[in-house]
């Protein structure tokens, strides 16, 4: 009894202990999040300023930046920017500087090398050489403003975010440079032409031209060159000097391959955007209204930071990124606007042959040049400095020798007698990008905003706008290269770079370029779709995105007579697949083998009779049906194609899919029937056949998958929306904490985009890219438009606007994008002023 009680109460003290234990975690876990959280009410000094500059934030924490000059606004903005996405700005600058080994390690190396060979921030520091005093003094006021809550946080290392604690980092200073470097890495993520030539080049080592002309071909069609005399006639082996070709078929697919592998990604990978703008003959106000939805890939925190900037001559709100001064998607009081990428071809590579005697030269049409050359210091955390040298050629940076698996190819064929250069419009000193960027922040109307954009280097975008006034228009601004009538490859494969026909010969005219305004029909739509006719003088790209959005974004607008707001928002909410439903006919046609894929068969038939739009049906996060159509589609692409070009190719090609779609092609054309039969088997299959193998193959993959009955399984279930972070998203543990999830709908074919990655075995069906900023601006209100992200307006982890956004955005929710005064001051949750020190 005694030792009974006795042992009870020993319990009882051990749990009171672990109780206590844990308040107090409890405790100090309340207290670092109160403590660490960055200062949002009160008074804050701020050097440099020249007045004092009130910071209002709404109950989401958007900060409506109210500053008497718009130095001053922009010294805010960085601030802000340092206050609530830190981490994002220090791998910013990193990714710029190529400095990101020093941060996270080996693993970074590669990445390093390639930025330090593109030579971004290099050029960078050029491009701010060259820009007009005013333009520069704003980027430095905005680098102050970062720097000066570095300085802040030096005092009080426990207000840094997670990141850098985790890591052991610390944030270092942000200077103009960094700017216009990140605008450039901009440009980088919407480009994308290389990876389409090397893909190109590695299908012609397996595939005939045409075939590959079926799988990859351009937009409009045109002959693709044979790689042996494209090359060969023009080189000459090193050891006989006689002529010979450059790459056998089999070595010009591994080199390829392993480019491709190699090269960071871009997000035309998850090609997709869309804007419009209607007229006022359109709407009940009898004004303009726009609409945006930017479709990059999804993160945590989001790409996209939500701010209104107000001083005299600037009245702009919308969605800024950090790293950058000014709204870069959003309206003033008297202009909107929206953009979507063009994916222009301003992106070529070259093969360029080394003189055998001399490697330090290269072959040009005038003779032999020397390289021009540097070498890089890459540090590294936890190991030795990386000493690496780069070359250039006259068209650009030689890529082949940072990529380790092409530098062992070539090196197996001598000393390196050919090298890979790469050529690309944004590494220019003559880029002022930036300061269309101001520029459009303070237009006053369609022709000032027009104006603005003669400035814009790069990424090239269709930009859509509005004014008070009610003039809507458009124009592709950006920098695109000319290419020579007789240049007949036109960026769809590496170009001889002893050529000249391959040279660039200037860029088109801004004049020149696609543009409208004030279209008879009262409208305009841009979704990557192609923008030109066989009529248009220049070339400007040979991909462009498959016209779904682009279509039924115009059909629902000719549908109504008359559009609101609420109007565009069920537009940008839509989920109608045109993708799935042109196959659909041919899914609902297969013979099932088993019983089980007979009734998911059934199942789809009985979902497609009930849909309102059968070319078009709705895949909603919450059915079924969505999520065997759309992964039947995806095993059956991959059992009708991997056999001719081998998984990895298949894996490319997956990725360019929504600009390309040779499944359609091949089920509706006899003709191309023959890409059913699996090379791989002795009999001969025909389409049928693969329809067949293909939903068996997608039943049992989703009974793995999800277990239970097909009436069961939910689209949203393994179609969530991930916004992973950088770099915790990779890592098995962090990942959950940092990373924000939610379902989705969708599809790459749907106005409300959701891309996935069938080639990604451990998450096939999770969706990456999507909408990450919508809005819909009201010329006649401008308090009446509406804006949202993907996540929420703070990178600190401890925020509660780290992911309160996930949800409303989720759903396609809004918040109020006001600028008036009144309701500023109404809807405050916290006033910050920033103080000059001089004022203290």
């Amino acid at each position: 009894m005694d030792r009974a009680r006795k042992r009870r109460s020993i319990t009882r003290l051990l749990g009171s202990l672990l109780a206590l234990v844990l308040l107090l975690l409890l405790g100090a876990a309340l207290a670092w999040r109160f403590l660490a959280l960055p200062q949002s009410s009160g008074e804050l000094a701020l050097d440099g300023l020249a007045a004092p500059v009130r910071v209002v934030r709404d109950a989401h924490g958007i900060p409506h930046v109210l500053a008497a000059s718009q130095l001053d606004a922009s010294r805010a903005l960085g601030l802000l920017h340092a206050q609530d996405r830190l981490w994002q700005l220090e791998m910013h600058r990193r990714i710029v500087r190529g400095e990101l080994a020093e941060a996270l390690g080996l693993d970074a190396l590669g990445t390093d090398r390639f930025l330090r060979m593109l030579g971004v921030r290099r050029n960078a520091q050029r491009i701010e050489a060259e820009l007009d005093s005013a333009t520069r003094a704003a980027l430095q006021s905005y680098a102050d403003g970062i720097n000066a809550w570095i300085e802040h946080l030096k005092a009080r290392p426990w207000q840094l975010s997670p990141e850098f604690l985790l890591l052991g980092v610390r944030p270092q200073r942000w200077e103009p440079a960094d700017s216009i470097g990140w605008a450039t890495m901009m440009a980088w993520d919407l480009s994308g032409n290389h990876g389409m030539e090397l893909l190109r080049l590695a299908l012609l080592g397996r595939l005939d031209a045409q075939q590959v002309a079926e799988l990859a071909g351009t937009t409009p069609p045109m002959p693709l060159a044979d790689p042996a005399t494209l090359y060969g006639d023009a080189v000459h082996s090193r050891s006989k000097g006689t002529p010979g070709v450059a790459f056998t078929p089999f070595e010009a697919l591994a080199l390829a391959q392993a480019i491709v592998e190699a090269l960071p990604s871009t997000s035309l990978d998850g090609l997709g955007s869309n804007n419009w703008a209607v007229d006022g003959s359109r709407t009940p106000s009898g004004k303009p209204m726009v609409a945006n939805d930017p479709h990059l890939g999804l993160a945590a925190p989001s790409l996209w930071y939500l701010a209104h900037l107000s001083a005299p001559g600037l009245q702009a709100i919308g969605a800024t990124l950090p790293g950058l001064p000014y709204v870069v998607l959003g309206r003033t009081d008297r202009v909107a606007w929206g953009f979507t990428n063009t994916a222009p071809d301003t992106q070529d590579l070259y093969l360029e042959r080394v003189d055998p005697d001399d490697p330090g030269r290269y072959r040009t049409p005038d003779g032999w040049a020397r390289f021009d050359t540097r070498t890089e210091t890459i540090h590294v955390k936890g190991a030795p400095d990386v000493e690496q040298v780069v070359r250039e050629t006259r068209h650009g940076p030689v890529i082949s020798d940072v990529l380790a698996p092409a530098r062992e190819l070539l090196d197996a064929r001598g000393p390196a007698p050919h090298v890979l250069s790469l050529a690309w419009t944004m590494l220019s000193p003559a880029d002022r990008t930036i300061r269309a960027g101001f520029g459009m922040n303070t237009a006053t109307d369609a022709s000032s905003f027009r104006t603005a954009l003669r400035d814009l280097h790069g990424p090239q975008q269709n930009v859509v706008y509005a004014d008070a006034d009610g003039r809507i228009g458009f124009v592709a601004a950006g920098t695109v290269p000319l290419r020579r009538a007789d240049n007949e490859l036109r960026g769809s494969l590496p170009a001889p770079g002893w050529d000249a026909r391959y040279d660039w010969i200037g860029t088109i005219p801004f004049d020149e370029l696609p543009q409208s305004l004030q279209p008879a029909d009262g409208m305009l739509v841009t979704a990557n779709q192609r923008i030109v006719d066989d009529d248009y003088p220049h070339h400007i790209a040979g991909e462009w995105a498959l016209p779904y959005r682009s279509d039924r974004i115009t059909a629902k607008l000719r549908a109504l007579a008359v559009h609101d707001a609420e109007a565009f928002a069920a537009i940008q909410a839509d989920l109608g697949s045109p993708a799935v439903g042109e196959l659909l006919p041919a899914l609902l046609g297969t013979r099932p083998r088993s019983e089980r894929a007979r009734h998911v068969l059934a199942m789809l038939r009985a979902w497609a009779e009930a849909q309102p739009e059968r070319d078009a049906p709705t895949l909603v996060a919450e059915r079924p049906e969505p999520l065997i159509a759309v992964a039947w589609i995806d095993h059956l692409r991959r059992a009708v194609f991997e056999d001719e070009v081998g998984a990895e190719l298949f894996a490319q090609l997956e990725r360019h899919r929504m600009r390309h779609n040779p499944l359609r092609d091949v089920l509706a054309d006899p003709a191309r029937a023959h890409w059913c039969d699996d090379r791989r088997t002795a009999a001969v299959e025909d389409c049928a056949d693969m329809l067949t193998r293909s939903l068996d193959e997608v039943v049992d993959d989703l009974t793995r998958r999800l277990g239970g009955e097909p009436e069961s399984w939910q689209w949203g279930r393994l179609h969530p929306a991930v916004s992973a972070h950088r770099p915790f998203g990779r890592h098995w543990l962090l990942s959950k904490w940092f990373d924000l999830r939610s379902p989705s709908g969708g599809d790459p074919s749907t106005i409300d985009v959701a891309r996935h990655d069938p080639w990604d075995a451990a998450a096939p069906f999770e969706n990456r890219w999507a909408p990450g900023y919508r809005a819909i601006y009201d010329l006649a209100d401008p308090d009446a438009s509406r804006f949202i992200v993907s996540t929420g307006q703070s990178g600190h982890r401890l925020s509660p606007h780290y992911g309160d956004l996930v949800q409303p955005w989720s759903k396609v929710r809004y918040l109020p994008m006001v600028t008036s005064r009144e309701r500023i001051e109404r809807d405050a949750a916290d006033v910050l002023v920033l103080r000059p020190t001089h004022a203290r």
